[in-house]
């Protein structure tokens, strides 16, 4: 394939002295699955194609985007973006024979049959009773990708996609409860089902409905939170990680600016970011600018050391480049944004730390929640919690809000687990959304405010 022309008219810019451009062309393909109330909802594929070009002059960036992949598309794109900035590509730049895709299309992957929807369904209300609905949604997309920029260097990536969610709603007399459970990998189907069963996906999703129907309410208080490896990272991702991505910082609206170097955790806590673990729903082997994956070190043993970049944000403050600038399509352009993020396992076992805590909470699953960033400030809801007293779980508890502070809580960290467990999910910032997964071990607070709805409060 010739890049020649795209090389031609990209290196050009160099005579108008911009410090980098560069070209993203997409082919992407969707398919998804929507199953509710014994009925499929919404069976639809379809396919996105286009190229972003971007050049890059001091603090400003020009943007321009359109459809299509092939190398005129990607001179079209480039010649709008450089007008954006008073720069004209000469006409004769451009080849209006240039046809060639510089990313092939993608094959729309083969939906799952039917039959598989209902008979999840089926099982699910075979086991209970007390089964009112039952949701499934199954999405797949595979993604092809090329970077060319003005350096002439040509990177191309190729991604895959799937996942899988359950939603089962319970009622006995009057009392309703929802329990979810989903699973997602960069991968094609058939690695995915190797790592995943439904069947068991479909039970604890069941199993949790279940459990929260009997279980009284949460009491009120400031204790002791244990929350379990499988609550899945997501406070450290919403109340720390976010406000570790370098343009955040930049703006001033992170808690964690100018804070290199300083002690901004417990010394038991090791934070990761890293593109690089095959088969995590946040990994890739390129970001969206053909940086490689990495491993970034953010917090080492309570120390700040870095933070999270992409090439915009690591020219302005002189940052080394971490390779996270990630876009949802060619219409966006790369932003830093976390990949796989996850606080490395201590040497903790959970059960000694559950025997460690006299009046407290041992939250196993995490629910959404507010943070605000630029104070570290946050609220999640508790889907799936346990009241511990003298060393032991006792019972369930419903209805239990954490509310705290980000930096607070990674400060009173006083116990880390051996065990680390990762849950995916879907990111979204800047009105992009990018796949992530977030990880954690278990990890014992010393004092969280724990808002529930019993009238108990006690405060330890």
């Amino acid at each position: 394939m010739s890049h020649l022309a795209l090389k031609e008219a990209l290196e050009s810019l160099h005579r108008h002295d911009i410090d980098f451009a560069d070209l993203f062309f997409e082919s992407s393909s969707f398919h998804s699955s929507s199953f509710e109330d014994k009925t499929m909802e919404e069976i639809s594929t379809s396919l996105r194609e286009g190229v972003g070009a971007r050049i890059l002059f001091n603090d400003l960036t020009s943007f321009a985007h359109m459809p299509g992949v092939t190398l005129k598309d990607g001179l079209t794109a480039l010649q709008e973006a450089a007008l954006n900035m008073g720069i004209i590509i000469p006409s004769t730049t451009l080849d209006n024979n240039l046809l060639e895709r510089v990313v092939r299309e993608v094959i729309p992957p083969q939906p799952a049959d039917q039959k598989f929807f209902h008979y999840i369904d089926q099982a699910l209300r075979q086991k209970s009773s007390l089964v009112t609905q039952v949701s499934i949604n199954y999405t797949l997309s595979s993604r092809q990708i090329a970077i060319i920029n003005d350096k002439g260097e040509l990177r191309k990536d190729e991604r895959a996609y799937t996942s899988f969610s359950v939603e089962v709603v319970v009622e006995k007399e009057e009392q309703i409860q929802t329990g979810y459970e989903s699973a997602a990998r960069a991968e094609s189907p058939d690695l995915f089902w190797q790592h995943h069963d439904p069947d068991a996906l479909a039970q604890r999703a069941l199993d949790e409905a279940l459990l929260m129907l009997d279980a009284p309410d949460c009491p009120a208080g400031t204790m002791p939170v244990l929350l379990s490896g499988e609550a899945g990272g997501t406070l450290i991702h919403e109340a720390c990680g976010h406000g570790l991505e370098a343009d955040i910082i930049q703006k001033d609206y992170s808690v964690y600016r100018n804070k290199l170097g300083e002690k901004v955790a417990s010394p038991l806590v090791t934070m990761i970011d890293d593109g690089t673990i095959s088969g995590l729903y946040g990994s890739y082997s390129i970001d969206d600018e053909g940086m490689p994956a990495k491993r970034t070190v953010l917090i080492e043993n309570g120390i700040l050391k870095a933070y999270l970049t992409d090439m915009v944000s690591s020219k302005k403050d002189n940052l080394p480049l971490s390779g996270n600038g990630r876009r949802s399509s060619y219409r966006n352009p790369p932003i830093p944004r976390m990949s796989n993020t996850f606080i490395l396992p201590g040497n903790n076992e959970p059960e000694e730390m559950i025997k460690g805590i006299d009046y407290g909470l041992y939250v196993k699953r995490m629910g959404g929640g507010e943070v605000n960033p630029t104070t570290g400030d946050f609220v999640f809801q508790v889907t799936e919690g346990y009241l511990i007293q003298r060393g032991s779980i006792i019972h369930p508890v419903k209805g239990a809000l954490l509310t705290g502070n980000g930096p607070e809580a990674l400060m009173d960290i006083v116990g880390v687990g051996k065990d680390l467990h990762f849950l995916p999910g879907t990111c979204g910032k800047a009105g992009q959304s990018v796949p992530v997964t977030d990880g954690q071990p278990s990890l014992l607070i010393k004092k969280m405010t724990v808002g529930g709805s019993s009238t108990d409060h006690e405060t330890l």
